[in-house]
């Protein structure tokens, strides 16, 4: 590895911030319609070959005015279900959802408690490859992801129960918030619903509790299938074979670590492997910034389609994802612990891969990293790179999951700086133990 090629931390950070400062960048948002041009300028600057948008069709989500009235309570701050029906107002009783009797919320507007998920960080350590966390810090300590049991199904139980609204309470949630961009699957859902701070929906089992409710939802949103694009920039190589860099460029919010973390981490590799010579590439080198991750990853299943004639070449696909502080709540407000989020790095059982894995952070000094198997938590790694799994691509996808991941709290002081050298110096290691190896042999090599 040139060191003196390496971008600092400096410039790295400046590129987030760049990003981040522009607002909004859900799919076919102003901010990312400008991040698509924007990514494509630096392709151009650092003397990329082939750069190209590819189209992406998509369904895209904006939300208007919502607004909850309970009878005998003050209007309720909300925020809509992204992609859930609109409504100009239902009335209907508020009924708290119970699973063991999902009738009741038949024709009302259901009440439904949803909690993010705490899992100690040494039952997911137990189920990694390899871990370095010399320091202890998962020993008693639990990690809260963005997400809950059910995940993207949040509306499903009530749907099916005959619900014909859908009030989800974010109970337990650090810093109380309401702002959170789930489901994120693009999917419509038949009946209106809008997300509570944890703390309105616990008043509002209480109300429940002395007699019935009666509730007003009104939910606008505009909802529309666009054209968003993948952009693509390529480095010749050593050899036509391919390694592909990538990560997606929308967001939920502003969103600093989803993702502008990871368009700045796949723009500093690209501006490291433009300063070599082509006979100091391990192979051609794509870099590619997707579009759609929050509508359903339509952004890199769109790629996989367009190119799956090419997959065959691959010799790894190398995803790069939130670089994140670790925040906790502290009587009431959450702050940062100091440490960086767990860091995840989905490997595919390929020991030579591993190996690589296992050594670029090592040498890097990445403390609290897993190296997972790529099915750890279903079919393919829950990153934007995941469906190249089911591809059979060789992959390492590296991604943090701090709770805030979907929320509006996602601000600069979020990123983890002292993160975005190291990884990307992981990041060049990993590549540059792929020299000599074809797509085949390291496929070959699965174990």
């Amino acid at each position: 590895m040139r060191d003196d090629l390496v971008s600092s931390e400096q410039q790295i950070f400046a590129w987030i911030e760049e990003v981040f400062r522009r607002g909004i960048r859900r799919p076919g948002y102003p901010a990312d319609r400008w991040a698509e041009g924007w990514i494509e300028q630096r392709w151009h600057d650092l003397g990329l070959e082939n750069v190209r948008r590819e189209p992406v069709s998509l369904p895209s989500w904006e939300p208007g005015r919502c607004a909850l009235t309970v009878t005998g309570a003050p209007e309720i701050d909300c925020f809509g279900l992204p992609h859930a029906a609109t409504t100009s107002g239902i009335e209907a009783p508020l009924v708290p959802f119970d699973p063991a009797a999902p009738e009741r919320v038949c024709g009302a507007i259901a009440l439904h408690d949803v909690a993010l998920m705490r899992m100690p960080h040494t039952a997911l350590a137990g189920r990694a490859t390899w871990s370095l966390d010399p320091g202890n810090t998962f020993a008693g300590a639990a990690q809260v992801l963005p997400f809950g049991p059910g995940f993207m199904a949040v509306m499903e139980p009530a749907i099916a129960a005959g619900a014909i609204g859908f009030v989800g309470v974010l109970r337990d949630y650090p810093g109380d918030s309401k702002d959170y961009y789930v489901p994120y699957d693009g999917v419509a859902r038949p009946i209106p619903g809008v997300w509570v701070r944890g703390s309105d929906g616990a008043r509002l089992r209480g109300l429940a509790a002395r007699g019935p409710l009666r509730a007003r939802l009104e939910v606008e949103a505009i909802r529309e299938t666009i054209t968003c694009e993948n952009v693509v920039g390529e480095l010749p190589g050593a050899d036509d074979d391919v390694v592909i860099v990538g990560s997606h460029h929308d967001g939920p919010w502003a969103s600093a670590v989803e993702d502008g973390s990871g368009i700045a981490l796949v723009v500093a590799q690209a501006a490291y492997w433009s300063r070599l010579p082509r006979s100091e590439r391990p192979h051609r080198l794509v870099f590619l910034l997707n579009a759609g991750h929050m509508s359903g990853g339509a952004g890199v299943h769109a790629f996989i389609a367009r190119h799956r004639d090419a997959l065959a070449r691959v010799v790894l696909e190398l995803h790069l994802e939130h670089a994140a502080n670790e925040f906790a709540e502290r009587d009431g407000v959450p702050s940062a612990t100091g440490h960086p989020e767990a860091r995840w790095w989905f490997t595919s059982r390929i020991p030579r891969l591993e190996d690589a894995v296992r050594h670029a952070i090592d040498a890097e000094g990445l403390t609290r990293s897993l190296v997972l198997p790529p099915d750890v938590f279903g079919p393919h790694p829950t990153t934007d790179g995941g469906p190249f799994h089911l591809e059979d691509v060789p992959l390492v996808n590296f991604l943090t999951a701090p709770f805030y991941l979907f929320d509006a709290m996602d601000t600069l002081d979020k990123i983890h700086r002292p993160s975005l050298v190291p990884v990307t110096r992981a990041a060049v290691r990993i590549v540059e133990s792929t020299a000599g190896v074809s797509a085949a042999a390291m496929r070959a090599g699965r174990a």
